[in-house]
């Protein structure tokens, strides 16, 4: 209860801060004086949850980041679980992955301009990009880090390819899997915001930006914690699930990590004393 009350005095002291500095119109090196106060932000924030137009364009972003996520999750894993475990798939597919990783999923907005018939399947196409190579690369190393001797122990008892997948590969590599996850839901936001100011309908981004072109500071404001907020939620839930099919692993304790317990001093053990024999063949030794 103490580390939720320190988290939600320090989110307080945050906005009282911004209203503050807001309110008295603070220019010293930071203008906040064109900065909306916080009062404006939630009265037009509650403004929005009155309207349709808010949830409409809520229901949008998600349907577009859960669709693209999936895709990239079970798509990442599939490829990063070959191209570790197969040499040929790393020789064929290697070169062409490591050279498109590079590009930034929201530069490929011409791209899917181009290729896809609808801006909602170009959003989707943006969001999963974003997410893939993440996953890819953390399911990639992952599986390379496994220990060979668990791989041994499953063949020696007669299992086969399929039985080594399934009882230590993935296991063992979803620590390293949720991490990519965890990182390929964070870019998918920021990358479905961005292909939604340029290219958008609706959508969290698209409304955002619209607020911006007619200089409505707190709509502009509504859209960035909305966003944040929609994050925070899905990084969680993804953190949450990752916990849940990880439960096997140890957890330290905040608690214990915090205050390591002293070791306990050794009694210290009697030094035997060389016997009559050993003495004599040490003489003769030296």
């Amino acid at each position: 209860m103490t580390r939720y009350a320190l988290r939600v005095t320090a989110l307080a002291a945050a906005l009282g801060l911004w209203q503050l500095l807001t309110s008295l119109d603070v220019d010293l090196w930071l203008r906040f004086s064109q900065f909306p106060t916080v009062t404006d932000v939630a009265r037009t924030f509650a403004d929005r949850l009155a309207g349709p137009d808010y949830w409409t364009d809520l229901t949008d972003s998600l349907t577009r980041i859960v669709t693209g996520f999936v895709l990239a999750a079970v798509l990442g894993v599939a490829v990063g679980v070959l191209v570790a475990r197969s040499p040929l798939a790393e020789d064929l597919l290697g070169p062409l992955l490591e050279v498109v990783r590079p590009i930034p999923a929201i530069a490929l907005v011409p791209v899917a301009i181009l290729l896809f018939p609808s801006n909602e399947q170009g959003i989707v196409f943006i969001t999963f990009t974003a997410a893939f190579f993440p996953v890819l690369v953390s399911t990639r190393h992952a599986v390379r880090a496994l220990t060979p001797v668990w791989e041994e122990a499953v063949l020696t008892m007669g299992g086969g390819r399929w039985r080594v997948l399934g009882s230590v590969v993935l296991p063992g590599a979803l620590p390293g899997i949720f991490g990519g996850l965890s990182v390929g839901i964070g870019v998918s936001w920021i990358c479905v915001i961005s292909a939604e100011m340029i290219s958008g309908q609706y959508g969290v981004g698209y409304r955002t930006w619209q607020d911006y072109t007619v200089v409505d500071y707190p709509g502009v404001f509504v859209g960035m914690v909305t966003i944040g907020v929609l994050g925070w939620l899905t990084s969680t839930a993804v953190e949450l699930l990752g916990r849940r099919l990880t439960h096997w692993l140890p957890r330290t304790s905040p608690v214990s990590a915090a205050r390591p317990t002293p070791a306990r001093p050794l009694a210290a053990s009697p030094v035997p004393r060389p016997s009559g024999n050993e003495e004599a063949r040490d003489e003769h030794l030296v």
